[in-house]
């Protein structure tokens, strides 16, 4: 019983149940429909017909008299057909016809009119089930009684075949419904069954399952990519959290315990005020680096849960890349570089522009910081171009790269290489950087340049005559102060 209620409460059945309901009134309005027209459409042809016999007799008689007419009666007659006739004298005696057998107040009520009665045909056994027939009855001069009518077989006939045809028709109707039903039924509460399984699973704290696709683009898949999707996007934040918590955890408690130490050591040995004063500028320093690597943090953490379509503008990549390069060039200079710009014209991007300065500023200080040759002066080269439909920005410089298999994991949360940690810094800026990506729905790449390391992200084009700020002239700020230490 369970299970049947929870049959009898699924959409398959309450829409197998509209479909029998829907399509049975249709088809039997439809057969009505025809029945009934067909019905009438015969009905004027019998009526017609014997009008027609009724008027040929008429002038036979008054041409010829009882006489003819009787022949012509009597003549007609034999012919295996469905017409009537019936000629009686004054007294009801049958003076020709065919019709053996009718009801006496047919003929005593001889005003003309249409009536449908009950007769048998003459050569008919009286066993037989009376036929039915349209007659007209006329009294003619003299006493005479003359009925033409047409037999109504072949029109009941036909009638009972729709009949039948309906009902064969409703039963067809409501077999195939039950089909549909129990097909539709079981492949929805299949599909329904699968995404409830998963669910739970989810629910269980597996965010690493994902609800089946069946591949033939129905509904149900669309559903399930689509929270699949969603689910793709929860992951990612869970394990953004559970990333920082772990980075916090593991990476901070250094910094912290040497924070600790020297406050005890100051306490412990300083003995003047020059002493304390000097602990005090290292605990001030040491707690600056702390909040850079909070509040780089809790940056990453913001850009992730953004929504890809939020804050998007049209921006003038090349006012943007001209822009950074504008304030990063004096300092390139100043360490003995030279920063190239190449950018090709008319190229607008769909994004968020801050973030996207962000972005390129940390690349460029990355490039500063470990991307010197060990021969020769520093380059760093600024290009944006239009390839494969998306946006592609770069950062090159002219240093030793990155190895191959430590491109996807430089870009991981507090992650630096051997050979940099010589340089101040929190392991944090490619992570930045690869969240902005994301963001835009792109990704950071590396590629080694032979020498040196190219490092890209893409964007969306923007569509023509979109809205939004397009001259790059405001929201990149201080790239110096905004930019993450990588």
């Amino acid at each position: 019983m369970t299970r049947l209620s929870r049959v009898t409460r699924t959409t398959a059945f309450k829409l197998s149940l509209l479909y029998i309901a829907v399509f049975t009134l249709l088809s039997g309005f439809l057969l009505v429909y025809i029945s009934q027209n067909t019905d009438n459409l015969m009905s004027e042809q019998v009526v017609q017909t014997i009008d027609a016999e009724l008027n040929g007799l008429s002038d036979i008689y008054v041409r010829g008299g009882v006489r003819d007419l009787v022949q012509t009666i009597d003549r007609r007659s034999r012919h295996p057909d469905a017409s009537l006739y019936l000629l009686v004298d004054f007294a009801g005696n049958a003076l020709a016809g065919n019709i053996a057998r009718l009801p006496t107040l047919v003929l005593e009520e001889a005003d003309g009119g249409l009536r449908r009665v009950h007769y048998t045909r003459q050569g008919q056994d009286i066993s037989d089930v009376e036929r039915q027939a349209m007659v007209r009855t006329f009294e003619l001069r003299g006493g005479f009684r003359l009925l033409v009518g047409r037999d109504l077989g072949e029109q009941l006939r036909f009638s009972n075949l729709l009949a039948n045809a309906l009902r064969l028709w409703l039963i067809v109707v409501v077999v195939m419904a039950a089909i549909t039903w129990i097909f539709v039924s079981r492949r929805v509460m299949k599909r329904i069954d699968e995404i409830t399984d998963t669910s739970r699973t989810i629910m269980t704290g597996d965010l690493t399952e994902r609800l089946p696709v069946a591949g033939n683009d129905d509904e149900f898949d669309r559903l399930a990519v689509s929270l699949n999707t969603m689910l793709d996007r929860i992951e990612l934040l869970m394990r953004s959290m559970k990333d920082v918590t772990d980075n916090i955890a593991h990476d901070l408690k250094t910094p912290l315990t040497r924070l600790q130490i020297r406050v005890e050591s100051a306490l412990r040995d300083a003995e003047s005020g020059e002493g304390y004063r000097a602990a005090l500028e290292d605990t001030l320093s040491e707690t600056d680096q702390l909040l850079r690597v909070f509040n780089a943090l809790l940056r990453i953490a913001r850009i992730e849960a953004m929504a890809p379509g939020d804050g998007l503008e049209r921006v003038d990549v090349k006012s943007l890349v001209s822009e950074i390069a504008e304030l990063y060039e004096p300092l390139i200079e100043d360490e003995g570089g030279v920063l190239e710009i190449n950018v090709t014209d008319g190229v607008f991007a769909s994004c968020q522009k801050e973030l996207v300065v962000q972005g390129l500023v940390n690349l460029i200080e990355n490039a500063l910081k470990y991307g010197r040759p060990s021969e020769g002066d520093l380059k760093i080269r600024l290009s944006a171009k239009e390839k494969d439909a998306r946006i592609v920005l770069s950062v090159e410089d002219n240093g030793s790269g990155i190895p191959d298999e430590q491109q996807e994991r430089v870009q991981d949360r507090f992650v630096r290489l051997d050979e940099s940690r010589s340089e101040p810094g929190t392991g944090l800026g490619l992570s930045l950087v690869k969240a902005v990506a994301r963001l835009h729905g792109g990704n950071l790449r590396f590629t080694n340049g032979n020498p040196g390391l190219i490092a890209r992200i893409d964007l969306s084009p923007a569509e023509p005559g979109s809205g939004g700020n397009s001259n790059g002239q405001d929201g990149h700020g201080d790239g110096r102060d905004t930019s993450t230490d990588g």
